[in-house]
């Protein structure tokens, strides 16, 4: 392990504090090589890769390996997943939801830049390529992509924005993969500039889900909003989100802080340039960090309760790291995020 290469942000969160951190991630992995959000609790593809992709910036490389080992082992033979499964290996929710299958994208991305391990890639490239292909099949006339469809194959009728900013990124990663592999899928680029314009030029065309905080920040994140538009959005949001000294408000009308969307709000300010705010951010979530390393999903305010009791999440954890490295550039893969000259 290169310590060098890990994030350390002085005052905020130092490099043994991440290796900490993903250690606690790693110690929750079956030997399944699933990854709960806690111990006896269910597993979400997304978080799942982004819980990986923390343990390839702390450099534990051989639990991520694993941790996307485990999405080829149950990708069904359509390039899908289920939505939440449950350490015994049975499904919890009989849901396929698109950002969900897609995110796989970024992080094999994401571990390659880690480790340039290209094995690895050709390895996990048949499971991403049927991975988005399976999302594209969930295509509108309009270049939207609904949200998800039901064990019994009925779509929903609508697209989410969150979702369809994280595709958007996914897509593009998986174009990056497909060049490194020449394979080239400009379909994928074409696709995700048509979602991030649909982001940009018509948010009617998306469920309003407003009272989210992902809602907010995650155009910005996902580079789908650029410039003065990304300026704006994340200025006309902070009021409504932001508990000055505390964090980000997981949904607008209530006083409940997240240290995950805390942390992934500091993402999006490190994608426009502003680390000053994104440092805040990261240090506003030391309330939620615990001896071990793991942190508590989020804090109640005033009464400073612990919500949900008692629940620390290996995706909070992850998210943490995450911002870590956006902000430092210390690992080459955090330009995943934030654009910088190659290594």
């Amino acid at each position: 392990m290169t310590r060098s290469r890990i994030p350390h942000l002085e005052g905020v969160l130092s490099s043994d504090e991440v290796v900490q951190t993903a250690e606690s991630i790693a110690s929750l992995q079956l030997d399944t090589g699933m990854i709960p959000w806690f111990p006896g609790g269910h597993c979400d593809p997304w978080n799942h890769v982004e819980t990986a992709m923390a343990l390839d910036v702390a450099g534990l490389h051989a639990p991520a390996e694993r941790a996307y080992e485990w999405l080829v082992d149950i990708q069904l033979p359509d390039g899908s997943w289920w939505n939440y499964y449950l350490p015994d290996g049975s499904v919890e929710e009989a849901k396929l939801d698109t950002n969900v299958c897609a995110y796989i994208a970024t992080g094999v991305w994401h571990h390659w830049l880690c480790t340039w391990d290209r094995g690895f890639v050709d390895h996990l490239w048949p499971t991403v390529q049927r991975s988005l292909d399976w999302v594209l099949s969930m295509r509108r006339a309009d270049g939207t992509i609904l949200w998800a469809r039901n064990a019994d194959d009925a779509p929903w009728d609508y697209a989410l924005l969150t979702g369809s900013s994280s595709i958007a990124h996914a897509l593009r990663s998986g174009a990056l993969l497909a060049e490194l592999i020449h394979e080239p899928r400009p379909d994928w680029t074409a696709a995700a500039d048509v979602l991030a314009q649909r982001i940009d030029d018509h948010p009617e065309a998306f469920e309003p889900k407003e009272r989210w905080a992902m809602d907010w920040y995650y155009p910005v994140l996902s580079g789908c909003l650029t410039g003065d538009r990304a300026l704006a959005r994340l200025a006309d949001g902070w009021p409504t989100f932001a508990m000055d000294g505390k964090g980000i408000r997981c949904v607008s009308d209530e006083p409940w802080v997240t240290a995950s969307e805390t942390a992934e709000a500091s993402i999006a300010y490190a994608v426009i340039g502003d680390m000053a705010t994104a440092t805040d951010l990261l240090a506003w979530t030391r309330p939620h960090r615990r001896p071990d390393g793991a942190y508590d999903t989020g804090i109640v305010y005033p009464s400073l309760v612990r919500f949900p009791a008692e629940e620390t999440s290996a995706y909070t954890g992850a998210a943490v790291i995450l911002a870590a490295d956006a902000i430092t550039g210390a690992s080459p893969a955090s330009r995943v995020f934030v654009p910088r000259a190659a290594d």
